[in-house]
């Protein structure tokens, strides 16, 4: 029962965070400046000032980067969950023991509903500003590795029949395939991207709004994504008694 009732209240905590990150980030947080604003005169393009609410810019506002508060956590979600299955991926193999290997499958099952929200607002994004649903830069690439990765773990799983077997490969697979994550965390930093933002940097890059809606927003989904995994993680071990239980009985 205390762990039901912590459960609920993470769930709660981390909608509230949540949607108090959403309403920040439409009605708080201001609007990033995009490329300079230009206008043709006698056949030369000069630079141009207009009037947006009453108030004079001289570069694009760009509305989409709304879509950062959401984003980005849930990308940064993603590398942090699949960690869990690197490291109960360990676990097993110093244990052997199966509540490791379940636990490890759970986290990558989480770390595939974080990869695909990743993946579905990166591509929103991309759309509007670069005009294209995809581009073969550092970070892309490497993320599009990890999203093979994290579905390969599955295929894997589901192609052997032994359980110890299947546990002990699937362990080893998730281990190398966790070292794409920082991989990709990082690239932006190794390999300079010219269309994609480093956004955790020092020095910071974020204003006092922005850095607190990100903030809550990144443990809002956290505290969802623990949730999430708890409430599977229960499902599975149900199950499992339940499969022992009537392997005693038969027996």
């Amino acid at each position: 029962m205390p762990g039901n009732v912590w459960t609920l209240v993470l769930l709660g905590v981390g909608a509230v965070l949540t949607t108090i990150d959403y309403i920040m980030a439409f009605f708080y947080t201001p609007l990033v400046e995009g490329a300079q604003v230009s206008e043709m005169i006698n056949g030369a393009t000069v630079p141009a000032t207009r009037i947006i609410n009453g108030i004079a810019v001289s570069s694009q506002l760009l509305y989409s980067q709304k879509i950062f508060y959401f984003h980005v956590p849930v990308a940064i979600g993603s590398f942090l969950i699949f960690f869990f299955t690197a490291y109960y991926g360990v676990r097993f193999l110093l244990t052997k023991e199966k509540r490791y290997d379940t636990r490890a499958r759970i986290a990558t099952e989480v770390t595939l509903m974080f990869v695909i929200l990743t993946l579905i607002t990166g591509d929103i994004w991309t759309r509007f500003e670069w005009g294209v649903w995809w581009v073969w830069e550092p970070r892309l690439t490497t993320y599009f590795i990890m999203t093979l990765l994290v579905i390969a773990y599955f295929v894997l799983r589901s192609s052997i029949e032994d359980e110890e077997r299947r546990a002990t490969y699937a362990a080893v697979f998730g281990i190398i395939a966790f070292l794409d994550a920082p991989i990709s965390f990082m690239i932006t930093r190794l390999i300079p991207s010219s269309v994609h933002p480093v956004v955790l940097r020092s020095g910071g890059g974020l204003t006092g709004p922005q850095l607190v809606a990100f903030l809550l927003g990144l443990f809002g989904m956290l505290m969802v994504a623990w949730v999430v995994y708890q409430v599977r993680l229960r499902e599975e071990l149900a199950k499992e008694r339940i499969e022992a239980l009537k392997a005693a009985l038969e027996g």
